[in-house]
């Protein structure tokens, strides 16, 4: 079944918004690294840096209709892990912004990469 024409602007405008994400982690590194947990290895703004960068291949994959499905399977793997390892500590006291966020990412991502052509 072809994809509706909404379903690729969604698609696209969802693009877009992730690889504003991404740039903004190449641009606000210092600030971001506070939010990597003590336990993962190295600096912390690697961690930064390699997000920045899937989210940026993921927009483009989507935008270009490139391997979109699997950029938009492993966007989503990617910001599952996020809830797990840095959103569940704050939800258990009461933070819960961050984790609804990434979980709904998530979601779009896999909507977004259900409908696009293999």
């Amino acid at each position: 079944m072809k994809p509706l024409l909404s379903s690729k602007i969604a698609g696209i405008i969802y693009a877009l918004a992730i690889g504003t994400f991404g740039i903004l982690h190449f641009r606000n590194v210092d600030a971001m690294k506070a939010s990597v947990p003590d336990y993962m290895p190295g600096d912390g703004s690697i961690w930064i840096y390699f997000t920045g960068a899937c989210m940026i291949l993921a927009a483009i994959a989507i935008i270009i209709n490139k391997y979109a499905r699997l950029a938009c399977y492993l966007l989503a793997a990617m910001f599952l892990i996020f809830v797990f390892t840095l959103h569940l500590k704050p939800l258990l006291s009461g933070g819960f912004t961050h984790l609804l966020k990434d979980i709904s990412m998530a979601m779009g991502a896999i909507l977004i990469g259900n409908n696009s052509s293999k």
